[in-house]
């Protein structure tokens, strides 16, 4: 009788644009269950350099935050798997995606559970990429 939200992403160097999301996102269920790529996953998806922060750290950080309920590190490029043992009821994702852009592997495997998927306000100006080049420029002053 309780209602799973389940988002995803690399979640590395948290900001507000991301504890805005997840608030959002837990104000629409009972449960809200991260799933962060592994260190290695995102190197896979954004370079060498990247994370900033391990998995570990990441996954600490964002229990700390009083909406999140339950996190779990994954380390396939695509979450078909998790989908189909999890069965969410809501997944959210930030609004600069749309149905068109969410792989459609895990568009199905939502649609064969039956969950619901929103999308919610991107907070335009945040980003870990932005920190990074903040963090850059404030070390050349």
């Amino acid at each position: 009788g309780q209602t799973m939200v389940m988002t995803n992403g690399c979640f590395d160097l948290l900001h507000v644009g991301h504890i805005s999301y997840l608030q959002a996102s837990k104000q629409l269920g009972d449960h809200l269950w991260i799933l962060i790529n592994s260190d290695e996953s995102v190197r896979a998806l954004k370079g060498p350099t990247r994370p900033i922060e391990s998995e570990a750290e990441r996954a600490y950080c964002l229990a700390a935050l009083s909406c999140v309920d339950y996190i779990v590190v994954f380390n396939n490029p695509r979450l078909i798997k998790e989908i189909e043992q999890l069965q969410p009821d809501i997944y959210t994702k930030a609004g600069d995606y749309t149905l068109e852009t969410l792989h459609q592997g895990e568009r199905a495997a939502f649609e064969a559970a039956s969950t619901q998927i929103q999308f919610l306000p991107f907070l335009e100006g945040f980003s870990t990429t932005k920190m990074i080049d903040k963090i850059h420029k404030a070390g050349s002053l």
